[in-house]
């Protein structure tokens, strides 16, 4: 039986949301990456709420992808530094941490954020 990739990326993302939690002191960075842009929240699974959000819509930069990624890691670090969060947990959402989604980790690091 083959599974297809969207449906196995929904299985690993599920897997990974049952281990992690973000609270209020400890957000949860979501992260969503599409054919086109790359999306990042900050949500705190206890109220229900985003605190911050970025994407690399907003950012209107002709770049690669992979520097779009890492822009919008620093500014959702900037968002969530002005807010007086510094520690986070990293949800991948079911992408592998490597490229776009590696590069926009690095990024909130290099800007502040530890996870």
């Amino acid at each position: 039986m083959s599974v297809d990739k969207v449906a196995r990326r929904l299985k690993i993302k599920r897997r990974i949301r049952g281990k992690i939690f973000g609270l209020p002191n400890k957000p949860r960075l979501s992260v969503y990456r599409s054919n086109e842009h790359i999306y990042a929240q900050l949500i705190d699974d206890l109220s229900s709420i985003t605190l911050a959000s970025a994407s690399s819509q907003k950012l209107n930069v002709s770049a690669s992808k992979l520097e779009e990624s890492k822009l919008v890691g620093k500014l959702i670090a900037e968002l969530a530094i002005a807010k007086g969060i510094t520690d986070i947990v990293f949800d991948r959402g079911g992408y592998l941490y490597h490229g776009r989604v590696k590069a926009l980790a690095e990024g909130a690091r290099e800007a502040g954020l530890k996870f």
